[in-house]
Order: C-alpha cells, then structure tokens, then sequence
C-alpha cells in the first residue's frame, strides 16, 4: 500500500470531473463510491489492485472535487459521464466496481450501455430501491435526507465519526477518507461537498430506479458483494429483506455471483479493504468475467 496515486481532472459534457489515477497496468478497473461519498473511499483497496491492474477511481458529478451543477443526477445523465469519461481516458472493456449507490450506476451504466464494461461488482449496493420500502417520494426523501451539518465544526465531526460502524474511521488515514466529503470553511465548521439539493435529486432518481426490471438486461457476468454480519443483532430486522432481495438478484441477473463479505459493515473499503480487493481480483484472475460466447 506504498503505491501514490496522481490527482486528475477532465473535462466531460463541458463539466470538470476529478479522479485518482493509481497507475498499474493490465485489466482496468474502474471504481465509483456511493451517494454523499467521494473517490477516497477506495483510498485503501486502490493501491492493492493497482499491483495487478490498471485503476482508477472518480469523483462522481456533485460529489467531491467534481463539478456541483444544479441539474442531471438522473441515471442516464450520471451513466453518460462516466461513458464520456472512459472515452476521454480511452478505457476500453473495464470490471467498473460500485460500493452503495455506486454499484446501482454500474448497474444503470451496463444496461444503457451493453457491450461496454467486462463486468460489474456491486459492492453492498446495487439494490436500492427506494419504492418499495416507502409508500411515497416524500416518505423517501425524509428518511434518506442527508444530516444537517449547519454550525459543526471539523474537530466535532472527528468526535461522532470516530464511533461510527465500530470505529472504522477512527485513525488517521480513514478520517481523512471520510473528511474528504467535506469543505472545512474559514470558521472551522464543515459543509458537504454533495449539497442538500443534489443530494435530493439523486434520491428522486433513486425513486423511478429499479433493479429487478434492470438485472435480466444486463449482459456482462455482475459480482455480487454484500457486507454481512451474522451476530449483529441490530441487522437482524433488515436481514429477510436483504436476503428476498439478493436472492432476486442471483435469480434474474443472466451471469452472477454472490460472494459475502462476512463481518463487516456498510463501509466495507474502509473497514476491510484487503477483503474487498481479494474477492474482485481472484473473480478477474479466474476468468469470472471473461464474456460469455453466444
């Protein structure tokens, strides 16, 4: 993990879009985050894969050090960056792996686009599907609101995350993962990079997504990789829901795998980065996503 990656920038749709190059060669592997997160959050997988491939990681449009327009976080518009993205970087037939939200735009990306990813790994993600959980957009828009961060200051943020899904973030390093999601403004007090309204936005689109019409259009082989922990009893509640929903997953995905990544939690390239890169370069190595001859 000594491996350093350059900061990027390029222009896509007339928008400026940042990512993290962290060199490596063979494969490319392309790696977006989840919703109201950032590129760093695979600061600690990238490297590892980066000794077997070529990688990246991008800062998705509203999030992190890329542009924050007011408009197209819609699925098609998202998916197009990141084809206008792969076309500027000329990465041809990437495994595009997505943790959270992330996987559920790798998801819209390789069926609006099919023929152009060797395979997606949804990392916890690749699910969501807001509409049937809530009765109504409304509903769905309050419980997935983003937290008021008004008047916090950096040093106060530091103290609640660093209890946060078991401690997670509480070195160094992750800290900095987690800051990145935020300004620190002359005052001291932090403001999100993905504002209130973007972020609304996403969950609007979120409202009109859905997986299961989705997963039989997709023609590239998808790794599933949900988090579990099977002694947490505060996941229990939402256990029968998440099995019914991956096990309609494995059901109507054409090409699939469901690998769990026992004992850990949501942010799982943060907690156990070393499990993540394993699982998505042993599926690489044995040809997992090699395409399927018709």
């Amino acid at each position: 993990m000594t491996m350093s990656p350059r900061d990027e920038w390029v222009t896509l749709n007339g928008l400026s879009f940042h990512y993290r190059d962290w060199g490596g060669s063979g494969q490319p592997v392309v790696l977006l985050h989840g919703l109201a997160s950032t590129c760093h959050i695979w600061d600690f997988v990238a490297p590892m894969l980066a000794q077997h491939f070529a990688v990246v990681a991008v800062d998705q449009r509203g999030h992190g050090e890329s542009a924050k327009p007011g408009h197209g976080y819609d699925f098609a518009t998202v998916s197009n960056d990141l084809l206008a993205f792969l076309k500027a970087r000329e990465i041809s037939k990437p495994v595009i792996a997505g943790h959270s939200w992330g996987a559920d735009v790798a998801l819209e990306f390789a069926v609006s686009n099919p023929g152009e990813a060797r395979g997606i790994c949804f990392v916890d993600g690749g699910m969501i599907e807001p509409s049937a959980r809530q009765q109504s957009l409304e509903q769905a828009r309050k419980e997935m609101a983003p937290p008021i961060f008004d008047n916090v200051t950096r040093n106060e943020f530091l103290e609640r995350v660093r209890s946060r899904q078991n401690g997670i973030f509480s070195s160094p390093e992750a800290a900095e993962i987690v800051l990145a999601n935020f300004d620190t403004l002359t005052d001291g007090t932090i403001r999100a990079h993905l504002s209130r309204d973007n972020h609304l936005r996403i969950i609007d689109a979120l409202w009109d997504h859905h997986p299961p019409v989705l997963y039989p259009q997709v023609e590239c082989p998808v790794l599933i990789m949900p988090a579990r922990q099977q002694d947490d009893p505060a996941t229990f509640q939402r256990r029968d829901r998440r099995a019914k929903s991956l096990a309609r997953a494995a059901e109507l995905l054409p090409v699939s795998k469901t690998v769990f990544l026992e004992n850990s939690v949501h942010d799982v390239p943060v907690q156990r980065p070393g499990l993540v890169a394993r699982v998505i370069k042993e599926h690489i190595d044995a040809g997992f996503f090699t395409p399927v001859k018709k």
